[in-house]
């Protein structure tokens, strides 16, 4: 550097230091209105001592004599001291650490740092801290030889300095943005020590520390061009949640890896308004909470959408979003819900069974009492037979009632089940009158085996009711669909199918099809019958996970289409 001449050199450092001034007095104008107190305060500080101490290093360089660049150069050491507190501060504020609370730590530092100074501004007396020697090239200044109090305080501010450093790039590691454009600037900060290093070995450099203008290269970079990752880091310290940052106008900004995972429209959104990137999650923003329901490969999931506004003195610079993951309560708030809407269902339906069993049995009793009056003793025990039958239906479906109340709890887990002999149990727990049953596909579906077995039961149950002399089962791409030939109802709307209590198409079909739905629906699944089927009933499941095998044989190979098993 010398080799530029007298003039040239020192214009350089003159240069440089006016660089870290003017760079120092404008991070400070973004720095004062950082949203967290303690962080401010320490940027604040930081840029202040960095500002202050290139001021007193220019200063020396441009003094007109040696007493006054002596005091300067003195001067700056005191004042480039404190820069090491600033930063610590800032560091351990920004990471979400507690050091610069700690009363300990704080006295030890204030006592470290004024008995250095004391070395340092008696430094004229014993000359332990550096030697000055006037001299006049390459241009006027003082050539200063360190000393021993020099190199011990040194080693000392590189440790403490250090601390900092891995504050920051741990912060930096754990977070889930990208932080390299972050990570450099910190660097930054380092590299004037390749200056320190390179003065102790060649008389190149003067002994002036650069360490202003790295600071200055970090403020300016992190208040400015990087700010919004630079606050995002520091908010999401401890958030495990997807988080997108946009700007003032709802552009993104950035969005941290779990974000773009959930929501890959994310990724090269940088720039793009949220409205058109992601319009669900722009229509939950206004409200300020929001429930996000995206369809995943293991079903829906739900998130909650918040907000956090970052604000500066000259107005709103953005706001951060947040997806928490809330799919485990909303599945138990709607299970919850559903199962609650079941409970309404039973009891209307038992009310309803209840009181039409009661009257049909005092009824048939008053009848009978009144022809045994009369002598008609076979018309009286006919009587008698039709209440007991009554209230035995009855029994049957309060059991069925129960059952079902049990079976209609969430599902603690399934696994896959082979279709087709679940549907051989199913229909081999039924009298089924003759009636011959087709399994036209099988293969194997993700369920609970017991209801499953349970939810085609109560299908067949209905198909035999409904004077089907052939119902017919198949495992879908998507669910199951089980038809029967039996009759036809034009006139009802599939949803009165399923209604508890409401005894479609009549009393004697219990409930038969509401239990398919309730069945399907612990699983996740929903049921429904399909308006456009001719020739009898055909109940659909759907939004099942399943493995469609070939179309089933029949045992002796008759009709490749088809298997069919008679009923008993």
């Amino acid at each position: 550097m010398f080799g530029l001449g007298g003039t040239g050199a020192l214009a350089v450092y003159v240069a440089a230091y006016t660089v870290a001034i003017v760079g120092c007095g404008v991070a400070l104008r973004r720095a004062v209105s950082v949203d967290d107190d303690e962080t401010r305060r320490g940027l604040v500080a930081l840029l202040v001592a960095s500002g202050g101490w290139a001021v007193a290093q220019l200063a020396y360089l441009l003094a007109p004599t040696a007493d006054l660049q002596y005091a300067l150069y003195l001067t700056g050491l005191v004042v480039g001291l404190t820069t090491i507190g600033g930063w610590l501060y800032f560091c351990s504020a920004y990471t979400g650490r507690s050091f610069h609370r700690d009363r300990t730590y704080r006295r030890v530092a204030v006592g470290a740092y004024l008995a250095v100074v004391a070395i340092k501004v008696t430094n004229p007396f014993h000359q332990l801290y550096f030697t000055a020697e006037f001299v006049a090239t390459p241009f006027p200044h003082l050539a200063v030889q360190q000393g021993l109090a020099h190199w011990v305080v040194t080693g000392l501010s590189y440790s403490l300095v250090a601390i900092g450093f891995f504050m920051l790039f741990d912060q930096f590691l754990e977070a889930d943005f990208d932080t390299r454009p972050l990570g450099a600037l910190v660097g930054a900060t380092a590299l004037p020590v390749t200056f320190d290093l390179t003065e102790m070995v060649t008389p190149v450099l003067l002994d002036l520390s650069m360490e202003p203008v790295g600071v200055a290269v970090f403020a300016v970079g992190t208040l400015y061009v990087f700010e919004d990752r630079f606050l995002s880091v520091q908010l999401s310290d401890g958030v495990d949640e997807a988080l997108i940052y946009l700007d003032e106008d709802d552009r993104v900004r950035e969005a941290n890896d779990l974000a773009r995972d959930t929501l890959p429209a994310l990724r090269g959104a940088r720039g793009e308004p949220i409205a058109e990137v992601l319009p669900e999650v722009a229509a939950e923003l206004d409200g300020g909470e929001g429930l996000l329901d995206r369809v995943a490969a293991d079903g829906h999931r739900y998130y909650l959408v918040t907000t956090t506004e970052f604000v500066r003195a000259h107005g709103s610079v953005g706001r951060l979003v947040m997806l928490s993951d809330v799919t485990g309560s909303e599945r138990r708030r709607q299970e919850l819900a559903r199962q609650n809407e079941q409970l309404e269902s039973f009891a209307a339906a038992m009310r309803h069974e209840l009181f039409n069993t009661l009257q049909i049995v005092a009824g048939r009793v008053e009848i009978a009492g009144t022809e045994l009056e009369d002598g008609d003793v076979a018309a009286a025990r006919e009587s008698l037979s039709t209440a007991s039958e009554t209230a035995e239906r009855m029994r049957m479906l309060v059991e069925d009632f129960a059952a079902l109340a049990r079976q209609g709890r969430t599902i603690e887990g399934t696994e896959w089940t082979a279709f087709d002999p679940t549907v051989e149990r199913a229909w081999r727990s039924l009298p089924t009158d003759g009636v011959v049953l087709e399994v036209e596909r099988g293969g194997r579906i993700d369920a609970d085996p017991d209801r499953l077995e349970s939810l085609l039961a109560s299908a067949f149950r209905f198909a035999v009711h409904n004077d089907a002399s052939r119902v017919t089962v198949a495992l879908r791409e998507d669910g199951i669909a089980v038809a029967d030939d039996g009759n036809e109802y034009p006139h009802l709307s599939p949803e009165s199918f399923f209604e508890y209590g409401g005894a479609v198409p009549d009393a004697e079909a219990g409930i038969a099809l509401p239990n398919v739905r309730t069945l399907a629906q612990v699983h996740g699944w929903d049921a429904d019958v399909d308006a456009t089927y001719d020739g009898g009933v055909r109940v659909v499941v759907t939004d099942a996970c399943t493995d469609v095998g070939e179309p089933s044989t029949s045992a002796d190979g008759a009709d490749p289409e088809r298997a069919s098993v008679a009923g008993e």
